[in-house]
């Protein structure tokens, strides 16, 4: 049993595909997009939406973990794959099995996959500022000579950083600065003839230099936002909606209480819905009095905690609402930047934070 008609997200691959066509007409033509699908596509699907991206034409992307790729591959994704995240050296057989390319995260870990004595794809990331992962961007020469040191050790496919803050017109000088401490970097192993160099985000390639010939499409691919101050180009929408169904109607009186601590108070006679969903399908507890739901066009209030698998709204202003009705937890009007900016987290995390358990219905 793949659907239970209790929580579930609906996918728009349509909307998808334009979030897609549109983002493209901001690149140049000569930069090719890498679809982000990590976190299963940070809450989509990963396998469904890059099949999707694979049909119009995408032939990168990029994931967290070998286990991630391992499944596209698996499931017919056929393009490059770039494992961003951390990879066991011990994996490094699968890596060349499956044609999977990894990122060099430090000198060390170079070393020790290196190590294992099999030629694998890599990439080689270059921190620019955002002390994460990567060579440091700081001593050219001393960088440049790792990387020339393992030319004929690994296929070196490219050189790669990521802008801590292209989202934010504020810090644009120093996503300035990334930028160009990434190009002398490139510039001193342009010999190499290395495939791809990329710097570009999902807010580096709406706003900044269009540099390299890659971009790393993400959030912005799903229709949300990088930052909720963002404005996105016109047509770029939300991918996805978030649906439950009420499993109860019940009249409380004022004076009583709702939910785990009793945090809500009736303050007159009112009519509560319970909604089969809960912080265990990822369903944010923060949003505990805080958040609303929609059931027949109507703005509903969560009242009380949200429960493991069940949270309650007054449906009081909302007519003729009924056991077994639809309710969207997620809509056009209440998207995930708008969820998350409540609650004061990113769109992001309330995607991917959607659970397994919640089931994934695609509209074609």
């Amino acid at each position: 049993m793949n659907f239970v008609n209790r929580s579930w997200v609906e996918i728009d691959l349509k909307q998808l595909r334009k979030n897609l066509s549109i983002y493209k007409v901001e690149l140049k033509d000569s930069i090719s997009v890498m679809a982000v699908v990590k976190a299963n596509a940070y809450g989509h699907g990963d396998v469904e939406v890059a099949k999707v991206l694979q049909e119009e034409g995408v032939k990168h992307f990029a994931v967290s973990n070998i286990i991630e790729a391992i499944n596209l591959r698996n499931n017919g994704i056929v393009g490059d794959i770039l494992i961003l995240g951390y990879t066991p050296v011990n994996q490094s057989k699968n890596l060349k099995k499956y044609g999977i390319t990894q990122a060099i995260l430090s000198n060390e870990y170079a070393k020790q996959l290196a190590n294992q004595n099999i030629k694998i794809k890599v990439q080689f990331a270059i921190d620019t500022g955002m002390n994460r992962i990567g060579l440091s961007s700081e001593n050219v020469a001393s960088t440049v000579n790792i990387i020339r040191s393992y030319s004929n050790v690994f296929n070196i496919k490219g050189l790669f950083t990521h802008l801590c803050v292209a989202d934010c017109e504020q810090q644009k000088e120093f996503t300035n600065i990334q930028i160009d401490r990434f190009k002398r970097v490139v510039n001193e192993v342009s010999d190499l003839n290395l495939s791809y160099v990329h710097c570009l985000n999902s807010a580096g390639g709406l706003w900044h230099e269009k540099y390299g010939n890659i971009c790393r499409l993400g959030i912005i691919l799903y229709g949300c936002k990088p930052d909720y101050s963002n404005k996105l180009p016109r047509g770029i929408k939300p991918c996805i909606k978030w649906k439950s169904v009420i499993s109860m109607v019940k009249k409380v009186k004022k004076g009583e209480t709702i939910g785990y601590g009793r945090s809500y108070e009736a303050p007159n006679d009112r009519l509560i819905a319970t909604i089969s969903t809960g912080y265990a399908d990822g369903y944010n507890r923060l949003l505990s009095n805080i958040g609303a739901v929609y059931i027949k066009d109507c703005k509903c209030p969560i009242v009380g905690r949200i429960c493991m698998d069940q949270f309650m709204v007054d449906v009081t202003n909302c007519p003729n609402v009924s056991l077994g009705d639809e309710v969207e937890l997620l809509n056009e009007k209440y998207n995930a930047d708008e969820m998350a900016n409540e609650i004061g987290t990113i769109g992001y995390e309330v995607l991917c934070n959607i659970s397994e358990r919640v089931s994934r219905i695609y509209k074609r």
